[in-house]
């Protein structure tokens, strides 16, 4: 942390590309990153982006990342779990490197994260969702791992190295890839229970002891990412400047709400550039 970076981008459809090469120009550094395939990518074809006609999602995306790539934009596929605020800048956790930011940007299009019961009351207190930040925190105690990602194998694999019992929790049938020391149960987790601490699990319709739940998604939801943030309707609210309500905090793009465009994305993403580079500079 000895370096602070200006702005960090979350997201890398078309908002935080557009933030990302509008933070450049302006002289910002920035990091960027995403670990999730963007809607945009997966659209048989676009006509209503000026400039664009008769396009495959997939080709303009791809445009858009040529002409990133080309401004030294380098997009990491990581994943960002926590954003601390610190008044003045930002320590953001991502993937447990802790970086310093002065602003941050979310861009990371529709939440699809559909949070369980319990989850939200126990964040911090037994769930978490990074096995690598918090692992050591659970030596020599129970703690489930449930699959939502392609980490949740490897980071299971992690928590049984450091000395954590774990019980592995997936949809899906047994992989050759988990340790095979680690308890494997087929299903799905339906409430975490406890009073302040994590106490138990309910899998389908049996309940587990347990002390912790590394609850292992492809992304955080934007209200479990930051502490107080103002949505309405699944949605971050944000004023002209795409400000949220949390001061250096930004949004851009679906995340914000309808309509859901490229075409706004882009024009938000920029705006929200703009407006962190020059509260920077003031």
């Amino acid at each position: 942390m000895n370096n602070i970076t200006d702005i960090v981008i979350i997201g890398a459809g078309p908002a935080g590309l557009s933030a990302a090469i509008n933070a450049v120009t302006r002289g910002k550094t920035i990091r960027i990153f995403s670990n999730n395939d963007n809607y945009l990518s997966k659209a048989e074809r676009v006509d209503n982006h000026l400039g664009f006609y008769n396009i495959s999602g997939k080709d303009m995306m791809n445009q858009f990342i040529e002409h990133a790539e080309n401004m030294n934009v380098n997009i990491e596929n990581k994943k960002a779990v926590n954003i601390l605020p610190l008044g003045e800048s930002f320590l953001v956790n991502i993937n447990g490197e802790i970086i310093e930011s002065k602003k941050v940007i979310l861009a990371m299009g529709i939440s699809k994260v559909k949070e369980i019961a319990g989850e939200s009351n126990l964040l911090g207190m037994g769930v978490s969702y990074c096995a690598t930040c918090d692992g050591m925190l659970y030596r020599n105690k129970k703690a489930i791992v449930w699959d939502l990602s392609h980490d949740a194998l490897k980071e299971a694999n992690y928590l049984k190295d450091i000395g954590v019992n774990v019980t592995f929790v997936s949809n899906k049938n047994p992989s050759d890839e988990l340790n095979p020391e680690i308890k494997y149960i087929k299903g799905t987790i339906k409430e975490i229970k406890g009073n302040n601490k994590v106490e138990s699990i309910l899998v389908d319709d049996k309940e587990i002891e347990a002390e912790a739940v590394f609850i292992l998604r492809e992304a955080v939801a934007p209200t479990a990412l930051i502490d107080g943030l103002e949505t309405e309707n699944g949605f971050i609210t944000v004023n002209r400047n795409m400000q949220t309500n949390i001061d250096g905090l930004y949004a851009a793009g679906d995340c914000t709400g309808k309509p859901l465009q490229i075409s706004k994305a882009v024009s938000e993403g920029l705006i929200a550039a703009q407006h962190a580079a020059k509260e920077i500079d003031n």
